[in-house]
């Protein structure tokens, strides 16, 4: 029997302020760890998303997208939501016309004639712009803090963007064509769900349930030790300033983060089974909390 309190744990995040927020306690050792040891990865989402494909990391954040094409290898555990509660993914041009388009459909129909660039085709971005637009729409795939300069380069027509863009996007000479997480919100009367905390299914079900606990402390130490779990973020807040970083990480780390709750789950069914419907991801069937 694998004696887990031996191994290291190898725990997957990005380099973001709202990741970093909700693993400050753990990162320094402000909650009790039960004597497991963790090694902090920190990448890309859409490596991230690559890696839990192949079984690699034993609890990593995903998007949510990704989810449908790890459920063999991965059970989703209750915190550690990224949940858009009326905001999420943006569409942004260059081109000021775009931000006065009249209704949904000139949305819609501006976006199809155009190229737009992503930030990778397991992103649950991806994912809810196929759902807006359909399968078959123009895109590239762009790291996503290139997205803006891809844009305004001319590589691309317009951008999908994520992260601190949603905050900085106008600041930079960009106009907001359509909010992908108000438009949810607005036709389903739910939360987009975007990225989640998953572990390993060859872990067995009583350190699962610990080290979901665990995850739950990280993020409900940060919640309530507010200021130093910022300061911490700070080193991977990417030019906003600290005020801007506390906005961002409110969006993304609250009450959802510590318990998708009900809604939550409801999202993440409603959002999966949309897709699965229109042919875009496997069928999903039952989402397993881990924990």
């Amino acid at each position: 029997m694998t004696d887990w309190k031996s191994l290291t744990i190898t725990l997957g995040h990005s380099p973001d302020p709202d990741d970093a927020f909700m693993f400050f306690a753990m990162a320094a050792g402000k909650i009790d760890l039960r004597g497991y040891r963790f090694e902090h990865i920190l990448q890309d989402i859409q490596t991230l998303n690559e890696r839990a494909s192949r079984g690699e990391l034993h609890i990593t954040a995903v998007s949510i997208h990704a989810l449908a094409y790890i459920l063999d290898l991965y059970a989703l555990l209750p915190s550690g939501a990224s949940m858009g509660d009326g905001y999420g993914p943006m569409f942004v041009a260059a081109d000021r016309q775009a931000g006065d388009l009249p209704d949904e459909e000139a949305r819609r129909e501006w976006l199809r004639g155009k190229k737009i660039a992503v930030p990778g085709r397991l992103t649950s971005a991806f994912l809810a712009a196929q759902l807006y637009l359909g399968a078959d729409f123009r895109h590239v795939v762009v790291p996503f803090d290139g997205i803006f300069e891809a844009v305004r380069s001319g590589a691309a027509d317009a951008g999908l963007i994520i992260h601190e863009g949603q905050l900085t996007y106008a600041r930079d000479g960009f106009h907001l064509v359509r909010d992908l997480g108000a438009w949810w919100k607005e036709t389903r009367g739910l939360p987009l769900p975007l990225g989640g905390n998953v572990v390993r299914r060859d872990i067995p079900p009583e350190v699962r349930s610990e080290l979901s606990d665990i995850l739950r402390a990280s993020i409900r130490y940060g919640l309530e030790n507010r200021r130093p779990a910022i300061e911490h973020s700070m080193a991977h807040a990417r030019g906003m300033d600290v005020p801007l970083a506390d906005e961002f990480i409110g969006m993304y780390v609250n009450g959802h983060t510590l318990d998708y709750g009900d809604k939550g789950r409801e999202a993440i069914t409603g959002f999966l089974g949309e897709a699965s419907a229109m042919g875009l991801i496997p069928p999903v069937g039952k989402i397993e909390f881990a924990g």
